[in-house]
């Protein structure tokens, strides 16, 4: 089985969580709130793209074809990872 490397993912996750704590501190009237608030959007469109990303990687060797995967939709994904145990269905209702 081949390992997925998760290190981008998770500097991304290191970067919502500082994003955010630094969106707590900033006064609201300010603009660093709004830098801040939109930095916190932006890393977890980031990181849900990458948790596609590396599902779609995990799924490969469970298809007869890589463009198999590629071709599922971003839903699908995660129903055919719970299909495999590799998430839990808890974890795919989120999505």
């Amino acid at each position: 089985m081949n390992v997925i490397d998760t290190t981008y993912l998770e500097r991304c996750i290191a970067t919502l969580d500082k994003a955010y704590q630094l969106l707590r501190k900033a006064d609201v009237s300010e603009i660093d709130y709004d830098m801040f608030r939109a930095a916190c959007v932006k890393e977890f469109e980031i990181i849900i793209e990458q948790c596609g990303k590396l599902l779609r990687k995990s799924l490969k060797p469970y298809f007869h074809s890589s463009k198999a995967v590629d071709q599922l939709h971003f839903k699908q994904i995660f129903k055919e990872c719970v299909l495999r145990s590799i998430i839990t269905p808890e974890l795919c209702e989120h999505f």
